[in-house]
Parts: C-alpha cells; structure tokens; sequence
C-alpha cells in the first residue's frame, strides 16, 4: 500500500546552507501517490536524447500530476521525436525562447553533464524548479554553484536519482529500517554494462554521439556515469550519510580516454560498509545489476532492479535457516521509477512544501565522487 508522506519541511529548509549535512536529508521517504494534482505542473525537458526520449518523456505522460509543455534541443530531429504527434507542445532551439514559454513551471535537464550548471542556472535565474540527470556537474564547482543559484532564485532543485523511486528498492528501505534485516554490516552494489566508443542505444536511428567517453562533456567515465546511483540509493536504503569513500580505477578493454571500470569502498555513519562495483566493460549477457544488503539477521537480494525500468526482483535469505523467500510488490506499485520520481516532485511543487531529497544530499554525494577522482 502506498503510504502519505510525512509533513513537508518549511521553505526555510531551501534556504538553508547548502553543503550543511543534514541528519535526516538520508531518509527513505514513503512514496507519493499517484493521483491528479489540479492543475498539472507543466514541464519541459531540456536535452532531447534517448533519455528523455525513451523514459522522461513517457514517464511525464504517465504522471498524472505532471503534462510536458516544451522542449529544447539543438537537434531538430531529436526534438521532433520527443511526444511526437503529441499536441500542444513547442519545440525549441534556443534556451531562451524554451524558458519564455508561457506556463512553463518546471525543467527535466537531460544534456551532457558539461552543460548541466548553464541550463540548470538560466532555468532558476527565470524561476522554474529544476529536476538535473546525475550527476549533478562535471565537477563539485559547478555542483555547489547551481544550488546556490537555486535557492538565490526561490526555486527548487533535485537530482534525478530515479533508483530512490524503484518500487522494490523502497520497499527493502522500509525493511531495512523496520529492522528486518537485523544490524546491517554491508552493502554490495554491481552496476555494469557494455558501452565501447561507438555505443548507441538500441532505439536510436541513424548516428549518435557518445558522449559519455569525452571527458570534456562527461567529466569521466564509468565511475562518474554509473556510480552516482549506488553511492545515493546506499544512503538512502540505510537512511544515513557515507562518511568516507576509496576507489580504485581501471581502463581495461577500451582505449578511449576515460576509466571503463571502477570499485569504491566506503564507510557509513554507523560503521557498515559500501562495496561498489561499476563498469563499462562487463558483457550484456552477464549478470550486471545486483544490490545486496546484508544484516545479522536477513540478507537482501535485489536483482537487475538497477537501470531506468521497473521490474526485477527481490529476495531475503534468513541467516537462522538460509531460507530464500521473495519479496512480492503489488502490480499498481511497480511503476517506472522515473514516473515515480517526476510525480513527487510534481506533488512537492503543487503542496507547497520541499522535496523528500533536499540539495544537501545531492551535494555531499558530489563531494564524495569528486574525493574518489581525485585519489
């Protein structure tokens, strides 16, 4: 059953000093339900890629509290794809033209990260609320710099960390903080796929530029693309803050000039600790996407719940008799964890109060990925 949110923190709380580690901002928040804000938040997505074409876009479509008003790309044909046949929304080229059109409250940035801290500054300076694909920048600079301008600005501003909204994922936070899983010593995250130079899609028609192998526009490799999602969903299942974190880099099958593979290790508040594993270089066939958390009690199994669907499945294994029993989410929870996420945010805006997530999360999980590269 999908439970009401707990009351909302004041607008003070957007204001407050950004990098300042807050004691809850690591909570696993109940879900939000799906239901029809009048009116809609009208959005618009800036960056027009496979992303945001294969999963924000519909995912917006599903969400009954939000509608997609405009969208803005360079790219004509890239924008044309985006809600094609769909009424009633501009296409834009030019990011200004994008943020003038009226009605326009919210903006889903889904460009190359090099261009996260422009677009995401120009949509707060003209007072929409911004929801920014991971990571945050290319660098903690341009991370720390976009929030401020956020709350310089009044609007609100959240990472779209789509795994903190994957229906099994949530559930094994409440069982984790249920006590379940009884004193918890570790979590192990395996995060990988298959990406050499020439990589597209499997939707994409035509030429695409990989842009997540340029260090320019990506800011790194495998590391900075796919480890975002298991340093913030670690957090977020244990409800507390990472306080250290090593990685060790590999650039193994590929030549290109950014790290195909990367483990990190860290410690959490409590003493328990992160092993992360994430690559560029591990076959689609082999098993790739696999969230273990283990406790005194009861170990979780998740696997292949990682990535932009939902799906996959969910498994405690009891440490008294090692009897593996799944974990069962009813058919109306397992929604696209995109949809899921754009919905809450949606309803914060409508409500009057903050995002579960507040920037200081986003923010010190930016700060341990940019401690990480720089070891």
């Amino acid at each position: 059953m999908i439970r009401l949110p707990s009351p909302p923190r004041t607008q003070e709380g957007l204001r407050a000093s950004a990098p300042a580690l807050q004691a809850n901002c690591f909570s696993n928040a109940a879900p939000l339900p799906i239901m029809q804000l009048t009116p809609p938040v009208q959005w618009g997505i800036a960056g027009c890629g496979w992303v945001a074409r294969d999963y924000v876009a519909p995912a917006i479509a599903a969400a009954p509290a939000a509608c997609l008003l405009a969208v803005c790309d360079p790219d004509s044909l890239a924008r044309q794809r985006i809600g094609d046949g769909e009424p009633g929304i501009t296409r834009h080229a030019d990011l200004a033209g994008f943020l003038a059109t009226p009605g326009l409250e919210a903006v889903y940035v889904a460009t190359p990260n090099h261009l996260h801290r422009p677009i995401v500054e120009a949509a707060a300076r003209a007072g929409k609320h911004v929801l920014c694909e991971k990571p945050m920048a290319t660098s903690l600079a341009d991370a720390e710099a976009m929030v401020a301008t956020c709350q310089e600005n009044g609007v609100l501003y959240a990472t779209a960390f789509d795994q903190r909204f994957q229906a099994r994922h949530r559930r094994l936070g409440e069982l984790v903080q249920e006590g379940r899983l009884g004193e918890i010593t570790a979590v192990r995250v395996h995060y990988a796929c298959w990406t050499p130079a020439d990589w597209s899609p499997p939707t994409t028609e035509g030429t695409h530029d990989n842009w997540r192998v340029d260090p320019a526009r990506a800011g790194g490799g495998a590391f900075i693309d796919l480890a975002p999602h298991g340093l913030d969903l670690a957090q977020v299942l244990l409800g507390e803050p990472l306080l250290e974190a090593k990685c060790l880099f590999q650039r193994r099958v590929f030549d290109y000039p950014v790290d195909d593979g990367a483990a990190l290790v860290g410690r959490f508040r409590s003493g328990a600790l992160l092993l992360l594993n994430v690559a560029y270089n591990c076959p689609d066939h082999f098993p790739r996407r696999t969230l273990e958390v283990i406790g005194t009690r009861a170990m979780a199994i998740a696997r292949n719940t990682m990535g932009q669907t939902p799906g996959g499945t969910l498994h405690l294994v009891e440490a008294a008799s090692g009897r593996e029993e799944p974990v069962v989410i009813p058919a109306d929870e397992d929604i696209s964890p995109f949809a899921a996420g754009i919905e809450a945010f949606s309803h914060h805006l409508r409500s009057g109060g903050l995002f579960s997530y507040p920037p200081a999360h986003d923010l010190h999980t930016m700060r341990l990925l940019a401690a990480a590269m720089q070891d």
